[in-house]
């Protein structure tokens, strides 16, 4: 297997309440519920390419409604997105719990035109540790012999950790702390065996757990790792598990439904689950 350059740098845009309007707002079809950009044009350059994903393990299922309509029911843990394009400007949103419906939040947001971001709800409910974190999916598409992929540290109980690719000294992840997204870095397509150590200065530490994953080629990724790692020991039963969202790929395309049921045809993301 090709050695892949080692990832020491770590990127991290937090934007705590008001985002979470924003992270809820573009969550789409869940629950069978579309929504698509409030007043886009689908032009990506006057729009914002917004996804979300909610990493919170221990946080209930949430009901979105944005601008005083119902938008989205039972939003649950694990649930990542497609990129959707969301109109620049102001939007009053409203959260609330789906079980009882208590407003968790509610007040205007504003996006800006022209980027791709993942919002991604991590932390724990119990511990009030629960944020929006905001990561910029500034990536290059690679060839059609390889993949670029990236870290996101979501489990809360995880250390900050290294990665390495079983049975070789490639080092793929360095120091990716909880929070934190690695750079993208670009590996040969196929089948990779991880192993997820806690950080040491040799990227040398003890394998906490390993995990297969399989990139294709000409395709852009977020490996997401999320859940607990000891989840006897933590407020709710949700395991580790990596998520392998598409951030981008030549040959998909997703649709995107408005609130009145039209349907228009946008760059769109897929997400698999690689457990341990």
């Amino acid at each position: 297997m090709a050695a892949c350059s080692m990832w020491g740098n770590q990127t991290t845009v937090t934007r705590r309440l008001a985002t979470l309007g924003v992270a809820l707002l573009v969550m789409t079809s869940f629950a069978g519920i579309g929504i698509a950009a409030i007043g886009a044009n689908n032009a990506q350059d006057e729009d914002a390419q917004v996804r979300v994903a909610h990493l919170s393990p221990d946080a209930p299922a949430v009901d979105v409604l944005v601008d005083g309509q119902a938008a989205l029911e039972g939003v649950e843990f694990g649930a990542v997105s497609d990129y959707l394009a969301l109109s620049a400007g102001e939007h009053t949103v409203t959260i609330q719990t789906s079980e009882n419906e208590t407003v968790v939040f509610e007040g205007n947001v504003s996006v800006e035109a022209g980027e791709m971001y993942t919002v991604a709800a991590i932390g724990e409910v119990t511990e009030e540790t629960f944020e929006p974190v905001v990561y910029e999916d500034d990536f290059e598409m690679p060839s059609d012999e390889n993949a670029t992929v990236r870290l996101i540290h979501a489990s809360p109980d995880a250390p900050a950790v290294d990665v390495t690719v079983a049975g070789t000294d490639t080092v793929l992840y360095d120091n990716v702390s909880f929070g934190n997204a690695s750079d993208y870095v670009e590996v040969p397509a196929g089948d990779y065996e991880l192993e997820i150590r806690g950080a040491t200065e040799e990227n040398d530490g003890e394998v906490v757990t390993t995990v297969n994953v399989s990139v294709e080629g000409g395709t852009a990724y977020s490996a997401i790792a999320a859940g607990y790692l000891s989840p006897d020991d933590e407020p709710a039963d949700t395991p580790f598990e990596v998520l392998l969202a598409t951030d981008s790929s030549g040959e998909m395309m997703g649709t995107e439904t408005e609130m009145d049921g039209t349907e228009t045809e946008m760059m769109g993301n897929e997400t698999t689950t690689e457990e341990m």
